[in-house]
């Protein structure tokens, strides 16, 4: 199979050129021909549908298939309805990073290998579909654009250029380049280039990323135009090997596809309203790539900078800091004057900076400007206005779907808070509420909000004292609140116990995933339990059994272990738990983005993400609730905490 593999690389890169050329590949080892006429007499490649699917015309079969082979190495795209290229993908992942195109590889080597595919099958459909021509129109002929281009690289001198060799319209290049050894070899690409106009070039320093350099270089310039598109270098690695499919994907959704391109241009210039236009996210990312991850503070930051409301959870954003976008929709950023020292050195963290907020904050800064964005989703080759795309991985799907996959691991972990269990009216600080309130009665607080608020400020102390290290306790939390009320250590016990009996009260199963932990500790799995928590170890306990947990399982407690999840510190001891106990298949399911699948993801462990309630929430589109001044409102929680709670109960949507 590795043979095999080997050798169909080798074959598409004696095609590359011809790849580029766009012409009728005649590589020496691939006939091409013999295998359209195979690919459409046994049905799995659907020319004429094919062509219908995304908007393209083809002089044969065989230019259709070479459009398709090209494309389906790093785009979901499929030959027909009778083959699904990301389930082959998925299914196959050394196909995918072999960055090889499915029905290719099936025809060539997987059929022979024994591996299957499946039919196409939908994984979202979008809504509010945009149906532009395909072909450009005499409007966006006239619209006056430009790229901006940062390369690191200097090989995507040559991609970019390349990607260029369709473009619908006239289009001027700005460029920014790492190193001034590659001006000569740009120049000399670029200028030569039939669809571009005016060239620029600029040798920038390596600070900012992709953004400083087009910010600082170009962006009072970039106000003379109607639009501008944003591209920079980008570069993986995969099993030691250099992985594109990501810059691919998007280049090809920006700059390559004519069909995708035209009919971008032409709904900017239709619809006046249209303000930042980019690709769906990439489509072998989670869908929990789609939220803001480690950067609240940041996007908090830029949010007040830019004078828009600050955004925090799931979001549409250009994923990878590419797109097009009308500079008025970008007001308050590309009409500013940037210099380098605004942004900040490297080196610079995988997420959590001020350049991966900005990321996240353009759409909503489009949205906020008076502009929507509009999207290309490649596997319907249909543009749309929709956002719920960022929630795909998640609807129609269930658990009895994932339980092979799950099954497939030795040991299994589970969060708690709304992964196992799940509170009856939402809001965590309720029973902080309720205490409040009895406390209130008693005359020892002011209200039982400003009661919530001195709970808190006690927790925060704490961890202030700790330098922010190892976590703290319910028991320390109310030894210093007592001291904080001036009451007896005693009595700061009696309350600690009443709030936990108030929120123990409160608890309710996640029926679905409590049944699931139950059937795979049955089965014979190794359970743990891991939760980020004040409360004790026995105290986690409690509420585990009480939502009708009957199987034995490893319980980690953060106030127990002195070590937290959404730092990183608790997944170290577990994966080294893991390498002590010779555990290989090991995967964790959990509802928060950053704690249960960012950060144990980064180390390498396999994480299962599912959506909490609130978020579950915002997926199924209802209103906002529940957030700033009204997390606190009884009212509030009262009429809405129940139902999401009870919308979340099933992390699934469409279950």
């Amino acid at each position: 199979m590795i043979n095999s593999l080997k050798s169909l690389r080798n074959s598409l890169k004696k095609t590359e050129g011809a790849f580029r050329a766009e012409a009728a590949p005649r590589a020496p080892r691939i006939d091409y021909e013999a295998l359209t006429r195979e690919a459409v007499s046994t049905g799995l490649f659907d020319p004429q549908w094919y062509a219908a699917q995304y908007g393209k015309e083809f002089a044969s079969d065989l230019d259709a298939f070479m459009d398709y082979v090209r494309k389906s190495g790093f785009a979901p795209v499929n030959p027909s309805p009778a083959f699904d290229g990301e389930t082959y993908h998925r299914t196959y992942m050394d196909v995918y990073h072999g960055q090889l195109s499915p029905l290719l590889h099936y025809l060539m080597h997987g059929r022979e290998e024994g591996r299957g595919f499946a039919p196409h099958q939908p994984r979202w459909s979008p809504n509010h579909i945009l149906e532009p021509q395909r072909q450009v129109t005499d409007a966006a002929q006239e619209l006056k654009v430009a790229a901006c281009l940062h390369i690191f690289y200097e090989d995507y001198i040559h991609r970019f250029a390349q990607a260029l060799n369709e473009f619908p319209i006239e289009i001027d290049v700005l460029l920014t380049l790492a190193k001034d050894e590659h001006r000569a070899t740009a120049r000399k690409v670029f200028e030569a280039h039939p669809m571009v106009g005016h060239v620029e070039i600029r040798v920038v320093p390596n600070r900012g990323r992709n953004f400083a350099p087009w910010l600082v270089e170009y962006a009072e310039q970039l106000q003379q135009y109607d639009l501008f598109c944003h591209l920079h270098s980008k570069k993986s690695l995969y099993s030691g090997r250099e992985q594109t499919q990501w810059a691919d994907y998007l280049t090809e959704y920006l700059l390559r596809d004519p069909a995708v391109t035209s009919g971008a241009l032409n709904l900017f210039a239709e619809h006046d309203d249209l303000g930042i236009y980019y690709p769906t996210t990439f489509w072998m990312m989670p869908s929990w790539v789609n939220h803001t991850t480690m950067n609240n503070g940041f996007t908090a930051e830029w949010a007040e900078k830019m004078g828009i409301a600050p955004t925090k959870g799931f979001l549409s954003y250009p994923a990878g800091g590419m797109f097009w976008a009308r500079p008025q929709a970008l007001k308050g950023l590309v009409d500013s004057l940037w210099r380098y020292e605004d942004f900040p050195e490297e080196p610079l963290p995988n997420d959590g900076s001020m350049l991966h907020a900005l990321e996240r904050i353009i759409g909503k800064l489009a949205e906020a400007r008076g502009y929507r964005e509009f999207y290309y989703y490649p596997p319907t080759g249909q543009f749309t206005s929709d956002q719920t795309y960022i929630f795909s991985s998640y609807q129609g799907s269930s658990i009895d779907a994932q339980l092979p996959a799950i099954r497939a691991h030795e040991c299994i972990s589970f969060d708690v808070f709304d992964t196992l269990v799940r509170r009856e009216y939402t809001e965590a600080d309720y029973a902080k509420l309720k205490l409040g309130q009895e406390l209130a009665e008693a005359g020892k607080v002011e209200s039982a909000e400003a009661f919530v608020k001195l709970r808190n400020a006690a927790e925060f102390t704490l961890r202030k004292k700790a330098q922010f290290k190892g976590d703290v306790s319910i028991i320390d939390i109310y030894t210093e609140l007592a001291k904080q009320l001036d009451v007896t250590v005693e009595q700061g016990k009696r309350w600690m116990q009443q709030e936990f009996e108030l929120d123990l009260k409160m608890i309710l199963p996640k029926n679905e995933m409590v049944e699931l932990f139950n059937n795979l500790g049955s089965l014979g799995h190794k359970l743990w339990v891991i939760s980020d928590t004040y409360y004790t170890r026995g105290q986690v306990g409690l509420m585990l059994k009480k939502a009708g947990i009957t199987v034995p399982y490893r319980l980690l407690v953060s106030s127990a272990e002195q070590k937290r999840k959404d730092n990183g510190t608790m997944w170290h001891m577990v994966k080294q738990d893991l390498a002590e106990e010779g555990i290989t298949r090991y995967l964790h399911i959990g509802d928060n983005v950053v704690a249960d699948a960012q950060l144990p993801g980064d180390l390498g462990l396999t994480t299962f993400h599912i959506l909490h309630p609130m978020d579950k929430w915002q997926a199924l589109g209802f209103p906002a609730v529940l957030q700033g001044a009204n997390a606190l409102d009884e009212g509030q929680i009262l009429k809405w905490g129940k139902l999401v709670s009870q919308v979340g109960r099933n992390p699934f949507i469409g279950e």
